[in-house]
């Protein structure tokens, strides 16, 4: 769901983009920490927010992080 948000912030257009992990913390929603591949050899770190289900809102991605491999660890950022 956040893809095109992902593409248009990075002006990348991506063939690829396969959640492998994810992690998540609890706020007033919950922020998702999710580790995507782009290619062969290329991944993301994309953090984003899901309000809570009264709000009615889709997900937001509100950072991400390029330039990772497939060994890089997930972290909070």
């Amino acid at each position: 769901q956040v893809k095109p948000q992902f593409e248009s912030q990075t002006n990348m257009n991506c063939a690829v983009f396969t959640a492998i992990e994810y992690k998540t913390q609890v706020v007033a929603g919950t922020i998702y920490f999710i580790k995507v591949q782009l290619s062969d050899a290329e991944y993301a770190h994309l953090k984003v927010f899901q309000s809570l289900p009264q709000e009615n809102l889709g997900p937001s991605l509100v950072g991400f992080q390029t330039g990772k491999t497939r060994d890089d660890p997930l972290t909070y950022f």
